[in-house]
């Protein structure tokens, strides 16, 4: 058999076939006629070209459509200027839905989170409960510094706050001398090693729950940590004649 002959035929259709379905997306993408739900049919489709993403976003018609404007910043192929300045114009709680799409890109849903945490201080009340309750991590973190004790204990119930998220929170100047007191008594926190060195470091940690805390702990590691603590020294005092107590009986 000539050599030749046993080369797989190629068939350059398959590179025209491809430019005829961008150029037909296009075309549908920029048809005058296009409504938001056909909008959001073609926005459905990962491999929609980024032309045909960009002219849906230049449609205003179709823009006027809040599920249509998330669904083209959360497109992969949504070119980033568009996508952002979409991200910027967004209500509070459309970020918020924007930023717990899985398929949405982390530099777009960081972009979400770090707006919704700049309007925290000029949203209401319910609205800052809402978000306590059902954001990300980073935004339910940042709502463990509020004010209000409503907000801060409906975050600490978020399920996708974090143990890291809390120990930072612990560790800000902003914390609460009650928020403090309430992770301190939290059946679910309060039992994580993270936390408890947290507490062991913050100044508003009460003597009983310190000690309880300490007792926990190797005596090498707790003297490290009471080294960088803002414990009272009344406090710390306590804690290392208790450590000195165990090292004898020991």
């Amino acid at each position: 058999m000539n050599p030749e002959q046993s080369q797989p035929e190629i068939k350059p259709a398959a590179s025209g076939s491809s430019i005829v379905s961008a150029s037909a997306d296009l075309a549908r993408a920029s048809d005058p006629a296009l409504t938001p739900d056909l909008a959001l049919a073609l926005l459905l489709r990962r491999d929609l070209p980024p032309d045909a993403v960009e002219q849906i976003a230049h449609n205003a018609g179709v823009m006027k459509s809040r599920k249509v404007r998330i669904a083209v910043a959360a497109h992969p192929r949504a070119p980033r200027r568009i996508a952002l300045r979409l991200i910027r114009e967004f209500y509070t709680f459309d970020l918020m839905q924007f930023a717990l799409q899985p398929a949405v890109a982390a530099d777009l849903k960081r972009a979400a989170d770090d707006l919704l945490v700049t309007r925290v201080a000029s949203i209401t009340l319910g609205e800052r409960i809402s978000l306590a309750r059902r954001a990300s991590a980073s935004v339910a973190a940042a709502l463990l510094l509020d004010k209000e004790t409503r907000v801060w204990q409906t975050a600490l119930e978020n399920s996708r706050l974090t143990e890291t998220a809390i120990a930072r929170a612990l560790l800000r100047a902003g914390a609460s001398r009650a928020f403090v007191e309430a992770v301190c008594h939290h059946p679910k926190w309060s039992l994580r090693p993270e936390i408890r060195i947290a507490l062991l470091r913050n100044e508003k940690t009460p003597l009983s729950r310190a000690l309880e805390f300490a007792r926990r702990l190797p005596p090498a590691q707790l003297r490290d940590i009471l080294h960088a603590s803002r414990l009272p020294e009344k406090i710390k005092n306590s804690l290392l004649q208790e450590l000195e107590l165990k090292s004898r009986r020991d």
